[in-house]
């Protein structure tokens, strides 16, 4: 049977992006094949990890994961521009994922992000990937952005957190577009109680002393920290759900995988296995409702 070629397109959200690898699967297990993808943040990682070819190494590594190799990860500075320079996790991805040029993959790749100082978006399509991948991910205030030339880039979610307008289409491909910031209700697999309630217990607890070490950095009660993170979160989530709706709208995909955006928060790395059965649960149903429209 003659695949059916997509032009796929991954919007960011934070550690919902790891949706993203279920839905790849998914999408492939039905017999589409991915000829260009597009990416915002998260979803310009995931896409560049598949369009390289380490998609199944890339999703390995983060099921390995346990909470504290994670924290590991986190490279604090507390600069005035950002908590958190991002290097540390693309030093450790280089171990097992080189390095390329985007113009050498095999499908065209595309990554954006903004430019606050020149007001416009950023679309690499050539360079090096994890430059890219640095650029688009680095969420305004939380991670430090990346000077280039005349240009100061954060997360490409500021202006286009799904940008169906940069994924390159070939003839007879369909549109398929990853939204995990759904205003929908969180759907996913179930899992057996006694299992969710052990993760939870871990990872509250490793919470509690991040939320311990960051009170004694910035000397301010627990409270007003953990409103300084929610406001920004939801701020900027507020922003990003608005662009996106329309751009759903203006460009109406062929198949839509939504995730909710309440399937988890922003920075809920730990719960990469739920993530990635939840994209897949998404993909399904999209893939679906695609096959009944004929």
């Amino acid at each position: 049977m003659k695949k059916k070629k997509v032009a796929l397109v991954l919007s960011g959200g934070g550690a919902r992006g790891i949706a993203h690898i279920g839905a790849i699967e998914e999408l492939l297990d039905n017999g589409f094949e991915i000829t260009s993808v597009a990416g915002t943040s998260m979803g310009a990682m995931v896409g560049s990890v598949y369009a390289m070819g380490k998609l199944e190494e890339y999703k390995d590594w983060l099921l390995s994961l346990d909470k504290m190799k994670i924290f590991k990860l986190v490279d604090f500075t507390f600069s005035s521009q950002g908590l958190i320079k991002g290097d540390r996790v693309l030093t450790e991805m280089k171990k097992f994922i080189e390095d390329t040029r985007i113009e050498d993959l095999k499908i065209p790749f595309a990554a954006v992000s903004a430019d606050l100082l020149n007001r416009k978006e950023v679309v690499f399509t050539e360079g090096s990937v994890y430059e890219a991948i640095r650029a688009s991910i680095a969420i305004p205030t939380i991670f430090t952005p990346v000077t280039k030339e005349k240009s100061l880039l954060v997360d490409g979610g500021v202006m286009n957190n799904i940008p169906i307008d940069h994924v390159k289409r070939t003839k007879g491909d369909k549109l398929v577009v990853v939204n995990v910031n759904a205003n929908i209700p969180i759907d996913k697999p179930a899992e057996p109680k006694k299992v969710s309630e052990e993760k939870n217990s871990i990872y509250k607890k490793k919470i509690a002393e991040f939320q311990e070490f960051l009170q004694d950095v910035f000397n301010s009660d627990r409270e007003e920290k953990l409103g300084y993170f929610d406001l920004i979160d939801k701020t900027i989530g507020l922003m990003i759900y608005h662009n996106a709706q329309s751009a759903i709208e203006k460009h109406s995909p062929d198949i839509l995988i939504e995730v909710s955006r309440d399937a988890c928060a922003t920075y809920d790395f730990y719960k990469a296995g739920d993530l990635v059965e939840i994209g897949r649960h998404a993909a399904r149903k999209g893939i679906m409702e695609y096959s009944e429209r004929g």
